[in-house]
């Protein structure tokens, strides 16, 4: 996935010392830099450092660690975030809240005082009061792949553009996020709202012409999901229409799409690593989420943690009330292994999160999800795999596994030389499937079709998960995820990420039936150019519209290719900063995990992946056509 697997630490240069940097860091009554060298210097410092070193001799780059110098780029609340709600949980747990605020505010190199969100960030408020309508009854974008079939692809009708459109869209407004270094979670559009969250948990609700905020919604912790739009009613016998999304501490919410107000929160996994990235899928009256667990992946090398007992799985809700109708896991329960030290015992088989949404197939009373990799042996058939749950039961109706035993964690080597118990025998390539399949019709029958990390896409039969057509689209690459192509009912298109190769980037296009290639197009100049990191690759989410096919790239650029042949009609670098319409300092950045949403004659676009594959950015975009 993208955000464990980071940039190649030779991207990095440790232009400043560690101990220029620690005179400049904001006091507290705790120090932040006693914390920082005791709990976090080895990796984020010397651990980096040497990589980078390693990696300027010619050895084989892979490291998988933020240097010093990108914490530097983010803002307290970010850095803590992750300590209390996100991938580096597992670290923060050991840290007193003190310590966490400390060392949060050390290493961004700024004070929480000077991360306040001025008041002009919550200004520009909508004066109308027009209700959200029928999502059904116009225009929209609703969900993450636009319906439940999640194919990408938004019709003229609905969408307003066509290739011939695209030369004269012009930048119309722009919103930025306030104390986020990163804009990962892709907007949604129903009922004539924009709907859209934040790393930092805040949800708004905007007018999708001028950019006005009607409403924002605090969640318990960072927001990567796009939101789901769909009918509620409650006890009271209060109904609307409800906005549904997850948060990184596996949290999934209701919040009514008119006022804002929580309508109910479900907590839909205990495990401390559990997070929700996919955005959930709402059907029938239920909501269908998908539950991840980086943190564990992430963290679980360490000789002492007791790996690993993280288990992905879809859990079916009542839309009305939050009540847990059914949870299918992706793996069977984890047990103990080996007692490797007193209280420490190993546990095992673990991992297979599913990353992405689910897709939806009503005529079939299925549901489908892709898996990611295993994180602790023994092995298990349901890792790298697209499985076909039941609708109503969540039972297991078929399982095509792509890739077999590939158990992979950060910090493990190959074969495992060091006898780490935490580590598996042998370590997987960690290549799973961060996109969920497309169910597509072409010549007569239907397919599922979906990209792995392999570099491999595979069309699936729906009834039984047995490929009908596989195309190799790339080299294939452990480091960032392959988020999902786009299908227009004749070609299927696929955007290169292959990160750990010499040539990340370019876009490709097959006949939908045979998984012939069209057309394939090379890496172009990347944009982020003296920025770091800065790549080629095009791995994010691609969108379909008559005529053309659009990609928001790492480097910064989104680019619009013809359909027919693949040359690029339209592009846009978003590495500077915008005025925003709610006065918010905002900046562009990479794009990865949040593709571009096309409705009513508007693209919109969040800019900002931060981290460890792009440079950082806290702003949604909007074009219109002059």
């Amino acid at each position: 996935m993208q955000t464990r697997t980071a940039a190649v630490a030779a991207a990095f240069v440790f232009g400043l010392s560690f101990s220029a940097w620690s005179a400049q860091a904001p006091q507290d009554s705790v120090s932040g830099e006693e914390v920082f060298q005791r709990a976090c210097a080895a990796c984020h410092v010397d651990a980096a450092r040497a990589a980078a070193t390693e990696t300027a001799s010619g050895a084989a780059a892979g490291t998988r660690i933020v240097p010093f110098e990108m914490l530097r780029q983010m803002t307290p609340e970010v850095i803590l975030s992750s300590l209390e709600n996100g991938k580096m949980q597992p670290q923060g747990s050991a840290l007193t809240p003190a310590e966490r605020r400390a060392v949060a505010q050390f290493a961004s190199g700024k004070s929480f005082a000077e991360s306040v969100v001025p008041a002009m960030a919550r200004a520009n408020r909508c004066t109308d009061d027009t209700p959200v309508r029928d999502p059904g009854s116009m225009p929209g974008w609703n969900g993450w792949g636009n319906g439940l079939s999640n194919t990408r692809f938004q019709p003229k009708e609905t969408g307003g553009l066509t290739a011939e459109d695209l030369p004269r869209l012009r930048l119309k407004w722009a919103f930025g996020y306030p104390g986020a270094q990163s804009a990962k979670a892709q907007p949604t559009i129903a009922g004539g709202r924009l709907f859209v969250a934040s790393e930092t948990g805040d949800v708004y609700a905007l007018n999708p012409k001028t950019g006005c905020t009607y409403w924002t919604f605090k969640a318990q912790a960072g927001i990567r999901t796009a939101a789901s739009v769909g009918p509620y009613r409650s006890a009271s016998g209060r109904s609307g229409y409800a906005v549904y999304f997850g948060d990184s501490q596996a949290n999934a919410y209701a919040v009514d799409a008119d006022t804002g107000e929580q309508i109910w929160v479900r907590k839909v996994d205990d495990h401390r690593s559990a997070a929700i990235t996919g955005a959930p899928a709402v059907h029938d009256g239920r909501v269908f989420v998908p539950v991840q667990g980086l943190a564990e992946e992430i963290s679980a090398a360490r000789d002492n943690y007791p790996c690993c007992t993280f288990r992905g799985s879809l859990v079916a809700l009542d839309a009305h009330t939050g009540e847990v109708l059914w949870k299918t896991y992706t793996m069977p329960e984890s047990r103990p292994r080996e007692t490797v030290k007193p209280g420490v015992t190993m546990f095992g088989p673990a991992g297979g999160s599913i990353w992405s949404a689910p897709t939806v197939d009503p005529k079939r009373g299925l549901v489908y999800v892709g898996t990611g990799n295993g994180y602790a042996d023994p092995p298990q058939p349901t890792t790298n795999a697209i499985i076909a749950m039941d609708l109503r039961t969540g039972a297991v109706r078929w399982v095509r596994q792509i890739l077999e035993k590939d158990v992979w964690i950060l910090g493990c080597n190959p074969g495992n030389p060091e006898g780490n118990p935490a580590c598996p025998k042998e370590l997987g390539p960690d290549l799973d499937f961060a996109a969920p399949p497309a169910l597509a019709s072409a010549a007569g029958r239907e397919l599922l079709v979906v990209p792995q990390k392999s570099g491999v896409a595979f069309a699936l039969d729906p009834d039984d998960g047995s490929i009908v057509w596989q195309y190799r689209y790339g080299r294939g690459s452990a480091m960032g995820g392959q988020w999902g192509g786009a299908v227009d009912g004749e070609r299927a298109y696929f955007g290169v990420q292959d990160l750990q190769t010499d040539t990340p980037g370019g876009m490709r296009a097959v006949e939908l039936a045979t998984g012939r290639e069209v057309w394939s197009k090379p890496p172009q100049p990347k944009l982020c150019e003296g920025k770091q990191p800065c790549f080629a690759g095009q791995g994010g989410p691609l969108t379909a519209i008559p005529g053309a096919v659009i990609s928001a790239g790492l480097d910064g650029g989104i680019r619009a290719y013809s359909s027919r042949h693949g040359n690029i009609l339209w592009m846009f670098d978003t590495n500077r900063e915008f005025e925003t319409v709610n006065g918010v300092p905002a900046r562009g950045g990479g794009m990865d995990s949040a593709g571009p949403v096309v409705v009513d004659g508007m693209l919109y676009v969040n800019s900002g992946v931060g981290g460890f594959v792009g440079p950082p950015g806290n702003v949604l975009l909007a074009f219109g056509v002059e």
